[in-house]
């Protein structure tokens, strides 16, 4: 029988979870609100200069333009990046699956994260919210819509404003669990290539964006082996992005991605999921750039890059869940996150970032990981949506569908 890891004291067998999350029970009157930012269809300009995005007409939502790239191409230069501003974001097969889920249960109501989603709360007083948007300004983006929902005190599933801002700002994450001895590899927050020349980090090292995911602004190039190369991904941040750069110690070891549902004692770990490097085109650096997750890993031929489960012994498992349940405590996640974990030149786990915010994308050949990690466990795409809503909904105090449940039976 399979078991979740979880805290011994809330220990469940996963028939037991999904009995907590039936795939299909009589839709109630209530009301949620799915919240989401939808890349366009059809393709637009291909580059970036600025950080801001390519203007966009009052009917037009931004895109992802691929086209022009090759299957195996490997970014080198800032001028053959394509635009990755709204990586983010997802599409409308992603935020359709999530709502014909949700549909199961409950009437479901769609608002999209722009300027005029705050009246739209008002409007619609949905009696909860599933947020899946990850906005789009600024460095608290994926905080704006929570807070706009705590202002108005409705409820919603995942992680608070707090959160979400220290998370997407990864040197203010790395703070935190440096502070509670959570191991997170050494790094530096360079603001103009004035500061390089202070910078006390060692070779290879990788350059970052400071405030984005979804591997945006990390490309092959991004590991750097020496000054120049380090000065060359820096302004490239710098001038591309207009946010600082994040230097990191390279860790050469093994990668996972750990998915995380749950709050308090209940946090429960799912089938860990590990990148193997050796399915990457030949040459290119151990990384999931973003060549390796948006160019050469396409729905129509997949990479063959993730192991799910993981092939791991029991005590780099445990560690690697320690880590991960520490992580997500210490930050105040709640209902659900990913964390991205790297093991250094000795074997021992150290956390990349936290994603409060997963990608959940349906088709199992988007090769989504936390989709993946809960097929793994034999959940399906509905019962991962429905029971983290149940979750979010029992953190809130609301406990509809169960009652009503109750009832039918």
């Amino acid at each position: 029988m399979l078991i979740l890891h979880t805290s011994k004291a809330s220990r469940k067998t996963f028939g037991e979870v999904l009995n907590q999350a039936p795939s299909r029970l009589p839709q109630f009157s209530m009301t949620v609100a799915l919240v989401f930012n939808a890349k366009a269809e059809a393709p637009t300009q291909s580059g970036i200069s600025d950080g801001q995005g390519p203007e966009l007409s009052s009917n037009e939502s931004p895109s992802l333009s691929l086209s022009h790239v090759t299957e195996h191409s490997i970014i080198q230069s800032d001028a053959q990046r394509v635009n990755d501003v709204f990586a983010e974001w997802d599409t409308m097969d992603t935020i359709n699956a999530v709502k014909a889920a949700i549909e199961e249960r409950y009437d479901v109501v769609l608002i999209e994260a722009n300027e005029r989603a705050y009246q739209r709360f008002q409007d619609v007083r949905p009696d909860f919210v599933f947020n899946m948007s990850e906005g789009l300004y600024g460095a608290s983006r994926e905080a704006q819509i929570p807070a706009m929902l705590e202002m108005l005190r409705i409820p919603y599933l995942g992680s608070d404003p707090l959160t979400l801002a220290l998370c997407l700002d990864k040197s203010r994450a790395k703070e935190i669990l440096a502070y509670y001895k959570i191991a997170t590899a050494g790094f530096a927050v360079i603001r103009s290539l004035e500061e390089l020349q202070n910078v006390r980090i060692g070779f290879p090292a990788i350059v970052k964006p400071l405030h984005e995911g979804s591997s945006k602004g990390i490309y092959n190039s991004c590991v750097v082996r020496n000054g120049d190369e380090l000065a060359a991904q820096v302004r490239i941040v710098l001038d591309t992005y207009a946010e600082p750069a994040l230097v990191e110690n390279f860790l050469p070891g093994r990668e996972f991605t750990v998915a995380v549902l749950g709050n308090g004692v209940d946090v429960q770990v799912l089938p860990i999921v590990e990148i193997r490097f050796d399915a990457l085109p030949r040459g290119v650096n151990p990384i999931y750039s973003y060549e390796a997750k948006w160019i050469w890993d396409q729905s129509e031929n997949p990479l063959e890059i993730f192991e799910c489960p993981a092939d791991l012994s029991d005590t780099l498992k445990y560690e690697i869940i320690i880590t991960c349940r520490d992580a997500y405590h210490v930050l105040g996640c709640r209902d659900w996150s990913r964390i991205d974990v790297r093991l250094d030149d000795n074997g021992k786990p150290h956390i990349i970032e936290i994603n409060p915010l997963p990608g959940i994308l349906p088709k199992p050949e988007d090769n989504s990981c936390f989709p993946k990690a809960a097929r793994a466990a034999g959940m399906s795409y509905n019962q991962l949506i429905n029971t983290v809503l149940d979750i979010a909904m029992q953190r809130c105090g609301i406990q509809v569908a169960q009652d009503r449940m109750a009832e039918v039976i």
